[in-house]
């Protein structure tokens, strides 16, 4: 599509990227098919088409309104859409632009400028789900991958992107690829991460840290060695694992950072039937589950609606249990489900 961004916009690194992404659009409206929060509410500004048209005309200097900011604030950035587009429209990436510019203009209420920061506390998988990373470390020992430990490694900086705290959240990437570095230099493979989430946003550091010119090189080395747990599992010889699958009944949830952010759709769930657990057929597996970070906090009842359709879904050819591959949707899908809802990994830790 055609751009008119105004000059204080456009001679900013940021300014130039969306209008790069906005010039890639061709309007065709793909994106509605997949998009959940225009199936839910039938409103074209509630789609990426619509959203994209928002975040357009603000660039271009019209006036943002509360109104903008509630339809950007209701978008998952679940990135279906960048996987139906056919013009490789970065959608996610605009959205934060957007976000951020929004903000900038459009004062929120003192109580919700608050929550927003109180959400951003950090990471929830170590203190909620501890055990994935204690199946992940004695799964990877046992087929001879030694992990390493970086104390000083932290949030990965997702939640701070998402609500428009860019500083905060390249302070957080700075912070990591500092404790990390060490380690790179003497010699590791690949930085594994076990929540999907994590592995798109530490994959887009060489992007966001591009122009810091004392990270960008680093970064770019850091996104490029990054592996989902999947990844790394996929090309190893799990013969040895012993697992007990026995046919084993799985609903599997792919999130939405696998299958559309990491592009990595059918690599666990691969891994799983190779073992011999029988997968169930999940409908609409594309559609986000509604956990999306912060989401299910900010946009409560859009968020349950999104569950509780996911869950019908999973739960439809009656599995013994679900599986997924981020500690969001699997603390999100637990609030209202009828089975257990675990970390896949958890799976191959069972002897």
């Amino acid at each position: 599509m055609q751009t008119s961004l105004t000059a204080a916009i456009l001679n900013t690194p940021a300014g130039q990227e969306a209008d790069s992404i906005l010039r890639s659009c061709v309007h065709c409206g793909f994106c509605t098919a997949t998009c959940p929060t225009y199936q839910l509410l039938g409103d074209e500004l509630d789609g990426p088409r619509g959203r994209i048209y928002l975040i357009k005309q603000m660039l271009e200097g019209q006036p943002v309104t509360r109104e903008t900011q509630v339809h950007l604030d209701r978008c998952l950035t679940c990135r279906a859409c960048e996987t139906t587009c056919p013009s490789g429209v970065r959608y996610g990436r605009l959205a934060d632009i957007g976000r951020g510019i929004s903000e900038q203009q459009i004062d929120r209420p003192i109580a919700e400028r608050l929550f927003r920061r109180v959400l951003r506390a950090g990471c929830a998988q170590s203190s909620t789900t501890p055990n994935t990373n204690a199946a992940a470390a004695r799964v990877l020992d046992r087929l001879g991958i030694s992990l390493i430990v970086a104390p000083a490694a932290g949030c990965c900086g997702a939640l701070s992107q998402h609500l428009s705290a860019e500083d905060e959240a390249l302070d957080f990437m700075r912070r990591n690829i500092d404790a990390w570095w060490p380690h790179i230099e003497q010699g590791i493979e690949a930085i594994v991460m076990t929540a999907s989430g994590c592995g798109v946003m530490v994959k887009d550091y060489g992007t966001l840290l591009q122009h810091d010119t004392h990270y960008a090189a680093k970064a770019a080395i850091i996104s490029a060695l990054t592996r989902d747990l999947g990844e790394i599992l996929a090309t190893e010889n799990l013969a040895g694992l012993r697992v007990s699958a026995n046919r084993r009944r799985i609903a599997f949830h792919a999130p939405c950072t696998l299958q559309h952010g990491q592009k990595l759709s059918g690599t666990v769930e691969g891994l799983l039937t190779k073992l011999g657990y029988v997968l169930t057929e999940v409908r609409d597996s594309h559609l986000c589950c509604g956990s999306a970070g912060s989401y299910s906090l900010l946009q409560p009842e859009l968020s349950q609606r999104l569950r509780d359709n996911k869950l019908n879904a999973l739960q439809t050819e009656k599995p013994e249990l679900i599986a997924t591959a981020n500690v969001g949707c699997q603390l999100h899908l637990a609030t209202g489900s009828d089975v257990p809802v675990l970390h896949w990994i958890e799976l191959l830790d069972e002897s």
